[in-house]
């Protein structure tokens, strides 16, 4: 028997999301209030972010005006072109919005609402390997990350990818209990449609989920590596069929495909949002260059200054739980199911972080969010198996060291904070040490004191990033980069450019929406995030000439002198920009130079005006 065992046969097999008769009775409670306690985390003031990131609020906007546009995720109505993303999650939101009218709330509560259900799939998912203490804990931890508060109150494409992800392991779960081909193809399912909310990212789970299921999947080799087959067609078949269809749409009658320079979804998937996000060779990203651009990478990229905030607080604890929960499983059985729960989490977080340490592509600290639902697993499966076996020094000393690593880590990331909550760092610090060396003798201590070090210790843990994770959801944020904490959570507000967005004043915006149904662009303006606070601001669909950086070539200057001609676009608004990327397509430049040598020029609200009906 191995010293970290797994749940037996009746609780595994139990209703996920419920209590059994075999729970104790503060299970179904303790879970009621973590969801309750979850959802107000996240919907509380989540209006105070407006329109959040306006790029994809303007592409909800236009989903919710035209079926076409919601299709292929449009960044307006009348279709001119599409975000740099495949479009699921702003199906979630257009979908909303038509249902609910198009504001701030209807566009961010779907965000939340999918955090509060990755953090009940998740309890479920590690319930059923290793009992509801550890699956408390980990939906705990999840709830508690700052980079999933931040993303799950923000409309970016992560809230729904890490949901979906979170489905998938899941379903890999059940599937390893009874060698089930068809909760491993549902598994393949989630993952797929995770690729529709944003591409190959989805795909960094499947060697984790994979290698879990050939190893442990309590059948024949052949039969698993059927299996596998299978779980690989069902993720491709949900990744693919949207990218087939919008390649066999006629070019004339669909958007022009935002992000790449060819017109083509699958140049997108593979190369921007693809490869490129490896090897930094991103043609037409602002920054990023054939040299890459986005700053150092290697392993402590992750505790840097940029990322650290938002995950690196239970990253040492996770890498311990990991090592030690494989070390007390080396023994088990093939088919023993808690260690293919690590493999499968373990492996999530392995791949996952090593490619977000040395990608050298486009990176956000946003997108650390993808590592909270394996960070929090492996924190709550060998946490509470750990404590569970505390009798044993080598598991004492293992959770000692975790929570002594935590609480180091969470002094080291507060004091970077040192005019927020002073004395808290500190606290933090001295608490953590203490409950980690009264942990490692709790087997000799009588039944209150131990419970009182069990609860020191799991409020420690907490602690750091419990309150960085409020203060990140006390915050509103907008642009296109928001990040957690008190301090930098506030992303590039309302400044215009590619990163900001600005609203329009109420003359400007009056003048956009003027005779607007006599035009099929009321306005154009060159880059999406400016076109799209324009759109918000007025109602009116307007054009965003090269796509997000300005860089694609749509339309091109001869396309846009056509549509001119045709009378199709009332307004351009701005003096352009210049390519801030030394690749990529200058045909906006082209146009906005264009436009100021042909028309003359008016001033409304500050912003510069051309009249192309004149």
């Amino acid at each position: 028997m191995t010293l970290l065992a797994s749940r037996d046969e009746a609780d595994r097999t139990a209703p996920p999301a419920r209590g059994t008769p075999a729970d104790p009775r503060w299970v179904r409670p303790s879970l009621a209030a973590l969801l309750l306690a979850t959802g107000v985390l996240y919907l509380w003031n989540l209006g105070e972010s407006g329109w959040a990131n306006a790029f994809y609020s303007a592409a909800a906007q236009a989903g919710s005006l035209s079926w076409k546009a919601l299709f292929f995720g449009s960044s307006d109505a009348a279709n001119a072109i599409t975000v740099d993303k495949t479009p699921a999650a702003l199906w979630v939101m257009s979908l909303s919005a038509r249902l609910f009218g198009v504001d701030a709330w209807s566009i961010l509560v779907p965000q939340a609402l999918m955090g509060v259900g990755s953090v009940a799939v998740l309890y479920a998912a590690v319930r059923r390997t290793s009992g509801p203490a550890a699956g408390l804990l980990a939906g705990a931890v999840l709830a508690l990350t700052p980079a999933a508060a931040l993303m799950f109150r923000f409309n970016n494409p992560d809230a729904l990818l890490v949901l979906l992800l979170t489905a998938g392991a899941y379903c890999v779960v059940r599937a390893l209990e009874k060698a089930s081909p068809r909760w491993l193809a549902l598994a393949g399912v989630a993952v797929g449609f995770g690729f529709l909310a944003k591409m190959l990212q989805a795909f960094l789970v499947l060697p984790a989920f994979g290698l879990a299921y050939l190893i442990a999947a309590p059948t024949s080799l052949g039969k698993r590596l059927l299996h596998l087959f299978g779980a690989l067609a069902a993720t491709l078949v949900s990744a693919c069929w949207y990218l087939a269809v919008v390649a066999l749409w006629p070019v004339a009658d669909r958007p022009y495909i935002g992000g790449s320079q060819e017109n083509s979804l699958w140049e997108l998937a593979f190369g921007y949002n693809g490869l490129g996000r490896i090897t930094g060779d991103e043609v037409g990203s602002v920054g990023g260059s054939p040299n890459g651009g986005w700053g150092g990478t290697g392993w402590d990229r992750l505790f840097g200054d940029e990322m650290a905030g938002g995950i690196a607080w239970l990253l040492p604890a996770a890498a311990v739980a990991l090592a030690a929960g494989l070390w007390f499983t080396r023994r088990a059985p093939r088919t023993d199911r808690g260690r293919a729960a690590l493999i499968a989490w373990g492996g999530w977080f392995v791949v996952t972080a090593v490619v977000f340490s040395y990608m050298g592509g486009i990176i956000h600290a946003y997108y650390m969010i993808a590592l909270a639902p394996a960070v929090a697993a492996l924190v709550g499966i060998a946490g509470t198996q750990l404590w569970r076996a505390r009798g044993n020094p080598a598991a004492a000393g293992a959770l000692s060291a975790g929570i002594g690593l935590t609480a180091l880590t969470a002094y080291l990331l507060l004091s970077r904070q040192s005019g927020w909550l002073p004395g808290l760092a500190i606290a933090v610090l001295v608490a953590g040490l203490l409950c980690a060396f009264l942990v490692f003798f709790a087997s000799r201590l009588p039944d209150v004191a131990r419970r009182l070090v069990a609860v020191g210790a799991l409020v420690t843990i907490l602690a750091g990033t419990g309150v960085y994770t409020v203060a990140t959801a006390a915050t509103p944020h907008s642009g296109a980069l928001p990040s957690a904490g008190p301090d930098t959570g506030r992303g590039m507000r309302m400044g215009g450019g590619l990163l900001g967005t600005s609203l329009p004043g109420e003359e400007l915006a009056a003048l956009i929406r003027q005779d607007s149904a006599n035009y099929t662009w009321a306005a154009a303006t060159v880059g999406s995030n400016n076109a799209a606070g324009y759109q918000l601001g007025s109602g009116a669909p307007v054009m965003a000439v090269g796509g997000f950086n300005g860089t694609d070539p749509a339309p091109t200057l001869e396309q846009f002198q056509e549509y001119v001609r045709k009378g199709q676009i009332h307004y351009f608004l701005g003096e352009g920009m210049m390519m801030r990327g030394e690749t990529g397509s200058d045909a906006a430049e082209r146009i906005a130079a264009w436009v100021a040598d042909t028309y003359e020029p008016t001033t409304v609200d500050g912003v510069t005006v051309y009249d192309l009906s004149r």
